[in-house]
Order: structure tokens, then sequence, then C-alpha cells
């Protein structure tokens, strides 16, 4: 006859079981960002079938892309430019398939800066040897794989204030037209500190014409955060450092108004809108 503990036991070790399977698909899918097919947004594509022990790879526009595994199936996670055009794009697989998918429009809104610094909207002839090599470097930075996955892909804030300019906005300074906004500003008082919204590995610092003080922070996997106009730096090219802690302060170094962080964020060499993976979207603007 069964003690009151076996029975307890023979109760109780389904039910954690069950338990524990809940827990790790909510884990998982976590895991995945919400497919927002768009300029600017992710898509989250599925891919074949492929041997148990086999991890697939896939390339959008000659760029490797970061692929996740839910529940045995895995899916790749791709990125997309803001100069993307609406219609059927597809993605090339490790086993030579090509899978299309659909871009939406999607529609940004304007903004019309004045700068005093002239030299910031139309930059002298000496200038442009230096944006040039610092463009360079940043896009090594951006194209580059890190073959440790991200630990996460969910951000958190990485400074404290409000948000002062959206993902995606048509930009004009000086009423001349530039580059759509490829990141979002966040306002916040100069000195104040700057947290990596994830864990990563600094792959490059440096004073750049734009965008003044900068540090680029890979995560793995082709995601990468880029933060830009800090008054100080505390990290080093190479360092490997942990979600939350303190890389840099806020500044107005670079091409601002004001004292403000600028936060990029890369995925397969695309800027993406950092809100997809930030854990808190209420006060997105």
């Amino acid at each position: 006859m069964k003690t009151f503990n076996q029975w307890m036991q023979a109760f109780t070790a389904p039910l954690l079981l069950i338990i524990l399977a809940s827990f790790s698909l909510a884990s998982n899918a976590e895991t995945l960002p919400k497919h927002s097919p768009v300029p600017g947004g992710i898509a989250v594509i599925k891919l074949p079938a492929t041997e148990p022990l086999e991890t697939p790879s896939a390339y959008y526009r000659d760029q490797r892309v970061m692929v996740k595994q839910l529940n045995s199936q895995w899916f790749a996670i791709v990125g997309i430019p803001l100069s993307a055009t609406p219609g059927t794009h597809d993605i090339s697989t490790s086993t030579g398939q090509r899978i299309s998918f659909d871009i939406t429009d999607k529609h940004y809104r304007e903004q019309r800066i004045t700068l005093s610094n002239k030299r910031m909207v139309t930059p002298a002839p000496l200038d442009l040897d230096r944006i040039r090599s610092e463009k360079k470097l940043m896009q090594a930075a951006f194209k580059h794989w890190h073959d440790q996955p991200p630990a996460t892909l969910t951000f958190i804030k990485p400074v404290d204030g409000p948000y002062s300019s959206p993902f995606g906005l048509r930009r004009f300074f000086n009423d001349q037209p530039r580059n759509p906004h490829s990141g979002i500003d966040i306002a916040a008082p100069e000195g104040s500190p700057i947290r990596a919204p994830a864990a990563g590995v600094v792959t490059a610092t440096g004073n750049y014409f734009f965008n003044g003080n900068t540090i680029l922070l890979d995560h793995g996997h082709g995601l990468v955060s880029m933060f830009c106009h800090l008054s100080k730096t505390n990290v080093q090219e190479g360092e490997q450092v942990n979600t939350a802690d303190i890389i840099g302060e806020v500044g107005k170094t670079g091409r601002v108004t004001g004292p403000h962080l600028h936060w990029s964020v890369s995925l397969n060499n695309a800027r993406i809108n950092p809100f997809l993976l930030m854990t808190d979207k209420s006060n997105e603007p």
C-alpha cells in the first residue's frame, strides 16, 4: 500500500512537468520578436525543417540573418532597412531554398531641424574624408557576425528620460532633406548614466563627425546597438558588458541641438525600431 508521500509524489510529478513545460514555452515565446514586416521593422519567417541537430542559416540582401528556435521549429529574424521598398522580398537558406515574404508600407512623420553650425548640414571638403572613414568603421561594426548568440532579444531602456524624437522620421536640416532618423532620441541632462540595454561586446568607440562620442555594442548574431552624442565613454573596444552596466554618459557632441542620447539598433545591417525589442512600450513616441 502506498504511503501518503508516495501518493503526493505520484500526483505532483505530472503536475510539475506540466508547469515546467508551460514555463519553457512562455520563455521561448519571449525570445521571438513580433512579426512587423515594414521598413524599419522585423520579419519573423518560418524556415524549412532540418536535421534535428543541424542549425540552419539564412541570408537577406547577401547579409546573414539571425535564426532562433521555438518548439523544434526554426525561424529567421530579419531586420528590414528603412530604404526597403514595399512588396515581395525573399531570403535564401543554407539548403538552397528561397522563401518569400511581403513588406508593407509605413508612413513616418517629418521633422525639420535648424542648426546654427552650417558644417553639420553641408560639411566642408576637409570634413568629407573623415566622414567617409568613420562610415566605413561603423559599417564594419554593423556587418560583423559575432558567433555568440544574444543572451536575450528583450532590451531595457538605456537612459532615463522622455523620448524626444521617434524612429523613422523623414528629416530636414535647415530645410535640406537628409537620411531618415535611424534610431530613437531620449532627452536627458548631460552626464546622465547610459546603461547597456542587453549584454554584448564593445566593437568600436570613437569621436565621429556627426555622431560625436560613440559606442557600438555587439549583442551577437548581427544584433548591434549604437549610442551617440555622449559626453563620456566608460568602456573600451573588446570589453564585455552585461545588461544595465553603465557604458557612458549623455552629452551633446556631434550634430545636436541639446543633450540627449541617440540609440540605434541594427539587425543584419538594417536599422530597426528599437521599440520592437524593448520591454516597456508604454511611452513609445
